[in-house]
């Protein structure tokens, strides 16, 4: 008989041991030890309160939002789900409806998130939007409540719920940490005893497989809410010192604008952030960075400046009227995936629907040329209401 862990469903006999209690699994034992003939029970959690289901929108869906909205609860009663939108086009907003409808059948709901810096923010905004529910966020840092009506949490807490959630909505599951991470996905699956909805502006084949299946459902949005095509960056190729030169200008250009500098490494957003420093107001956010929220915050609020970063803030942030620009951008850090979410932080504001995004290469890639393509399609099937 094949052996398989409860929890993150692994099969793979390198991670089985048999310790003094019995076979157990060493692929999530940083989770804690779980044996392979524990029979794991579900896991308990608060009835949802009455009328935590009413909602108000901060601002009223497009015809667009409405229509994926409507089909969105179709289609997730009977199968999981593909939600395949631009950056921007409000996927979080375009669920509400979805969950309302769970929670007014008082079944639970978790939205899990790759990055724990998204959680926070995620969570102030259903909280927001369903005033009456409990909304709690679940990360590092915040795991003393663990329960209420909405859970929010990273990818890596959904450990804690086996076989709890009704609807569990994976937000960017292309992402790292949780893209190409085989425990991660096994432990989400045991978590949700319903259905799934994947929402994502870049899918990776494993999810477009899937779809291709028919093992789940796809609903397509090109278009944001203000209407506007999508901000398609401009590619500059040239030796390094003439893309640091570029960079000046660029920098110049617009420095009466919130500018974002992507680089590809630690060193490159400190550096840059050490030498900018001197002359105007800068922050930096990095995977060492201890206060990426705070520095966030005040990026947002500041009048300007320029914020160098990794691929830390490639996701979930939106900062308005901010300018973007990719140092470096044909490095293999730089995927496409993660350049399309780049280049979609620009543009998203109703008051800034433009923005101006730049690409700096020393030499050609794939993935610039794959980001480029990926963006014009996408606003060529918007303009044709596709």
């Amino acid at each position: 008989m094949k052996r398989q862990c409860p929890r993150c469903l692994n099969t793979d006999e390198r991670y089985f041991y048999k310790g003094s209690r019995g076979w157990y699994c060493r692929r999530c034992i940083q989770y804690s030890r779980v044996d392979l003939d524990m029979l794991l029970t579900p896991k308990e959690l608060y009835p949802i309160h009455d009328d935590v289901s009413e909602y108000t929108l901060q601002f009223a869906l497009t015809k667009a939002q409405e229509s994926v909205s409507q089909a969105c609860l179709n289609a997730i009663i009977n199968k999981d789900l593909l939600l395949y939108c631009v950056c921007g086009a409000g996927k979080t907003e375009m669920v509400v409806m979805t969950i309302a409808y769970f929670l007014k059948k008082k079944k639970k709901v978790c939205f899990a998130i790759p990055r724990r810096q998204v959680v926070l923010e995620l969570c102030q905004r259903l909280q927001q939007i369903f005033k009456q529910a409990s909304v709690i966020a679940v990360c590092a840092g915040y795991t003393k409540q663990i329960d209420g009506d909405l859970i929010v949490c990273t990818t890596h807490q959904l450990y804690r719920y086996y076989q709890a959630f009704d609807l569990l909505i994976l937000d960017e599951p292309d992402a790292f940490p949780f893209c190409g991470n085989v425990t991660l996905q096994g432990i989400a699956k045991t978590a949700c005893r319903g259905r799934t909805i994947y929402l994502t502006a870049t899918p990776d084949d494993h999810l477009l497989n899937l779809v291709k299946q028919k093992e789940i459902d796809q609903i397509d949005l090109y278009q944001r809410p203000h209407g506007k095509p999508l901000p398609v960056p401009k590619v500059c190729c040239m030796p390094t010192f003439l893309l640091f030169l570029s960079m000046l200008i660029w920098l110049k250009k617009y420095h009466h604008q919130k500018r974002m500098v992507f680089v590809p490494t630690i060193f490159l957003a400190n550096l840059f952030y050490r030498l900018f420093s001197i002359f105007t107001k800068c922050y930096v956010c990095t995977s060492k960075s201890t206060q990426v929220e705070e520095h966030v915050q005040q990026f947002k609020q500041a009048k300007g400046g320029i914020m160098f970063c990794t691929t830390i803030l490639e996701r979930g942030v939106t900062i308005v009227d901010v300018q973007v620009c990719v140092f470096l951008a044909n490095h293999h850090v730089f995927t496409t995936a993660s350049l399309v979410q780049i280049a979609g932080r620009a543009g998203r504001h109703f008051l800034y629907p433009s923005g101006n995004v730049l690409f700096l290469t020393n030499q050609k890639s794939e993935s610039v040329n794959q980001c480029v393509n990926m963006l014009k399609v996408a606003n060529q099937r918007s303009e044709h209401g596709l």
